[in-house]
């Protein structure tokens, strides 16, 4: 492969045999380099492909812009959580994972520590994301010795639940958002109920499954069709007390997110969540 572009000393730009663009990384691969050249295959440590055009151009400037061994880890954290959540992945991962880990380096070195308010909601909602999450700060701290707590490990997860997403022009705040909304509808049902819910069962993974998406409709301001309301009035006289909690939930996405229920989103959320309420209250 020919350089057609030089980022830095260790980042270039080529084509492969196929004529697709690539990102060839590799200590020292570019320097004293020149258009043209032949890359030497023995200074290849990476090559990178993104599919998604948006992508590939914000990658081509976070590989120019930060330290090549905060790229390497983030690819490897990325290959980790590819094999083990086994859900497809948005390309923006191999832009915003690395933009943010080398970010949480720099304000460690620097003494400066975020703390994560939505922590405990992230791992609870999000368990899979968050044990990659752990495995990203241990991945880390093992190449850089600097230590990182759960509150990192939470941050991170962030980014891979943002990456499962459909919409993929959705931003790591939109992941945070959806969060949060879940983390206020999980409250109203708590309230309403005075329970602890039981994260090991069925009807919980439904209930917060169903969640993500509810909260992701609120933010984007879509909705499922109106025309559930006979069957809708069926629910509520068989589940009066869950019927209620969705009424507090509604008016509370609809003061602070300003989105109306439709009786079918009434309809399902009532559904869900009559299934985790305890048996003496339905």
């Amino acid at each position: 492969m020919n350089i057609t572009k030089i980022l830095n000393n260790n980042v270039a730009v080529s084509r492969n045999a196929q004529g697709k663009e690539v990102v060839v990384m590799g200590r020292g691969l570019a320097f004293k380099s020149r258009i043209g050249d032949l890359i030497d295959p023995s200074k290849v440590e990476k090559t990178f492909t993104l599919s998604e055009p948006g992508a590939s151009a914000k990658f081509l400037e976070i590989a120019s812009s930060i330290p090549l061994q905060h790229m390497l880890m983030a690819e490897r954290i990325i290959g980790h959580a590819k094999l083990h959540l086994g859900k497809k992945l948005s390309d923006s991962i191999y832009v915003t994972l690395p933009d943010h880990i080398s970010g949480s380096i720099t304000r460690q070195q620097e003494g400066i520590v975020l703390s994560n308010p939505l922590k405990w909601d992230i791992r609870r909602f999000y368990p899979d994301e968050f044990e990659i999450g752990c495995k990203a700060v241990a991945v880390i701290e093992e190449e850089t010795g600097i230590h990182f707590d759960d509150d990192e490990a939470a941050f991170i997860a962030l980014h891979f639940v943002n990456a499962e997403m459909e919409d993929d022009t959705q931003s790591v705040g939109g992941a945070y958002q959806v969060t949060c909304i879940m983390q206020e509808v999980c409250a109203i049902v708590h309230d309403t109920f005075q329970i602890d819910f039981d994260e090991s069962s069925l009807s919980y993974y439904r209930f917060i499954t169903h969640l993500k998406f509810f909260a992701q409709r609120v933010l984007s301001g879509t909705h499922y069709d109106d025309d559930e309301q006979e069957m809708l009035e069926v629910i509520r006289l068989k589940y009066p007390a869950a019927y209620a909690c969705t009424e507090r939930i509604g008016e509370m996405v609809e003061k602070q997110y300003h989105f109306a229920m439709t009786s079918d989103e009434k309809l399902y959320l009532t559904a869900h969540i009559a299934r985790i309420q305890p048996a003496r209250e339905k």
